[in-house]
């Protein structure tokens, strides 16, 4: 076995070991199970050269909601996602440091609070019109993926922002992504996130 195949079986270690721990944070976060969508949400985390969905760890059969809790369908494995790892590739092009992302729902009240929350952190809050998406920039999957990523940066001054939102458009849910540097920070957020959301909801009940 030469060098690069123990280097590359390394990475794959490191990476089931810190998409599982950001998923055992997402797991044991009720809250949550308020902000899964109803395409059901997944948790993906590319390769450090990463180039193709098969270089992407990603949760097969995606995250649902169980007796109250978020809950991983099936196992953890390399090229389980198709659309999520597909933006996760598209935003690494723009900025290779980020290498884990998080889908979860969108609707006016989420991006009410969504927007407040983002304000307090001081971060931007684009919201991208799906609807716009231009025919000629539609990749094999019928998702122009690289034009929203370009929409999301522009919308935030050019640079990547921290969480972005996509409107829905004809057959499409609308969802935000949330984005980090690897799994266990992009789950911490994600958590953070939506207890502060179900505290807010309680608040205006």
């Amino acid at each position: 076995m030469g060098s690069r195949d123990a280097m590359d079986l390394n990475e794959k270690a490191d990476m089931i070991g810190r998409l599982y721990l950001g998923l055992e944070q997402i797991e044991g976060c009720g809250e949550f199970s308020a902000l899964i969508p109803e395409v059901r949400t997944n948790f993906v985390y590319a390769s450090r050269e990463a180039t193709d969905p098969e270089d992407v760890l990603a949760v097969d059969g995606r995250i649902s909601v169980v007796d109250g809790f978020p809950a991983a369908i099936g196992k953890i494995k390399f090229g389980a996602s198709g659309y999520m790892a597909r933006v996760l590739l598209e935003i690494r092009k723009k900025d290779p440091e980020i290498r884990s992302i998080i889908d979860f729902a969108n609707n006016p009240e989420i991006a009410d609070f969504l927007k407040t929350y983002c304000e307090e952190k001081e971060w931007d809050f684009p919201i991208v019109d799906r609807s716009q998406e231009p025919e000629n920039m539609k990749d094999a999957g019928g998702e122009a993926i690289s034009w929203m990523i370009e929409e999301a940066i522009r919308a935030a001054g050019g640079k990547m922002p921290r969480i972005f939102c996509e409107t829905g458009a004809v057959g499409k849910e609308p969802v935000c992504i949330l984005v980090g540097k690897d799994p266990i920070e992009v789950a911490e957020q994600m958590c953070e996130l939506a207890r502060n959301y179900h505290a807010s909801r309680k608040k205006t009940k």
